[in-house]
Formats: structure tokens, sequence, C-alpha cells
């Protein structure tokens, strides 16, 4: 385990060609037996992810579960007439759809891809059958379940506790995560949205940051520049969310 994670218009997601099989793996994935990947890929088809796709409504139908790859997703909730809050984040280490395995056929929460790129798609009645076949999947599934369920109470500490310079800095170390890249694009309109705060407070807060010297930031595209820097400017959020999935999942 290393000290990361892991190393808009809507768009339906398109099937990959055979030349653009994902060349990586999902970590979930991974983590099963050869048999039990090997036949849970069998019911899988590889999909390209894109920018500002909705997979799904929060409330409605599940109607696909997806692993990630390449790109990574932003897990929303809306209350009221208040725009969209992100509370979790999905990359390689994870998936949409976790609730499938708890016997639940809804999503909790809306599923925006943040980032593009593969990912494994299976249908809802395919991926149950899967857990009905593989404890391995199921007990997988259910760990990752936990580890979510820790992190989004963390993260529900962190937007009351915070300030909104250590929040900025443990975003980009979870997008920089699951974008397996140091270069980024990313307004300062999504991110108060992402976060729960005013544009201006974004602002100030990369500008500190950038003059701190551990990024760049230029009309919505972001470059980490010394992540180091950016750990020791994150809350403790960043650190505890990586370790409550490295004791459950690594």
């Amino acid at each position: 385990m290393t000290d990361r994670l892991f190393p808009f218009v809507p768009r339906c997601d398109e099937p990959m060609m055979e030349s653009s099989l994902p060349s990586a793996q999902n970590h979930l994935i991974e983590l099963l037996p050869k048999k039990d990947s090997q036949r849970l890929l069998a019911q899988c088809e590889p999909v390209q992810l894109q920018l500002g796709q909705t997979l799904c409504e929060q409330g409605a139908a599940i109607q696909h579960a997806y692993f990630p790859v390449d790109g990574f997703l932003s897990l929303l909730t809306r209350i009221d007439h208040h725009p969209s809050l992100e509370v979790g984040m999905v990359g390689r280490e994870g998936l949409f759809g976790a609730s499938v395995a708890l016997g639940v056929p809804t999503a909790p929460l809306q599923a925006l891809v943040q980032g593009p790129g593969s990912a494994w798609r299976i249908g809802a009645p395919a991926l149950r059958a899967q857990l009905d076949m593989s404890a391995a999947l199921r007990a997988v599934l259910l760990r990752y379940v936990y580890v979510v369920t820790e992190q989004m109470a963390s993260s529900a500490a962190c937007l009351r506790f915070h300030l909104i310079g250590p929040r900025l800095a443990r975003w980009l170390l979870m997008s920089e995560d699951r974008a397996h890249a140091q270069h980024f694009h990313v307004t300062h309109e999504f991110l108060a949205n992402m976060l729960g705060v005013r544009r201006v407070g974004v602002t100030v807060a990369a500008s500190k940051l950038q003059r701190l010297g551990l990024i760049r930031y230029h009309r919505g595209e972001v470059q980490v520049v010394d992540r180091a820097g950016l750990q020791a400017a994150a809350c403790s959020c960043y650190e505890r969310q990586r370790l409550a999935y490295s004791h459950q999942l690594s």
C-alpha cells in the first residue's frame, strides 16, 4: 500500500473497442480469487465514462454497477433546493452500486463522472447472481460498504469542523489519487459546489495553495506541484480515510 488510496452534458456510456480494453484493473476485482474475478468479468462489459455524465440519479433504481479503472466518480447528495454536495468519490479502489450487495435496489446518491476513463459495467441482476455464487465477492463488497460508511461519516465531520483550505487540499489529493495524474481539470464553480462553500472561498483557498507552491491553477487546469506539501496542508480526514480503506481492503 502506498501513501495514496491508489495510484456538463450527460452522455451515455460508450462500449469500448477491444483495442481500448482496460490495461489496469479495479482493485476490488484484484482482491478476488482468480476464478471469482474471471467469472465476474465474464458478466461485465468495458465502457468509457464521459466527463459530466450522470450514471444514476439519487433515489433512482440501480440498473448497472460500475467498477472504475481509469475514470472516477463524485457521489452527490441534494437536500431541498440547495445545490448538490459531494459526500464521496469512487475510483479504481471501489465501485458504484455497492448497495446491491445489501439487497437495496435504489441509489442513495447521484453518481457523476468527474474524471473520464474506462470502467467495467455489470447489470444489477447479474451482480446479484455473482454475489450469490461468490462468498469472496460478498465479503469484499460488504467490507467496501463499511469503508464507505466510515468515510462518509468522516466527510460529514470534516464539513462541519474543518476550514476551506485544508478541505480543498484533501479534495485535490483525493482527485489526484483517482485521476492517476498530477494534472486535471476542475473549475472554481465546481469546487464550490462539491465543497458546499461560496466560490470566493475556493478562490482564496486555491490562491493560497498556489502561493505556497503546492499547486498551479489556471483557467480550470490544476497541477499538483508538491504532493508532500499538499498532504501537510490537508486536514486529517485524508489520512483517516486512506487508513480506513487500507485496514479493510489492502
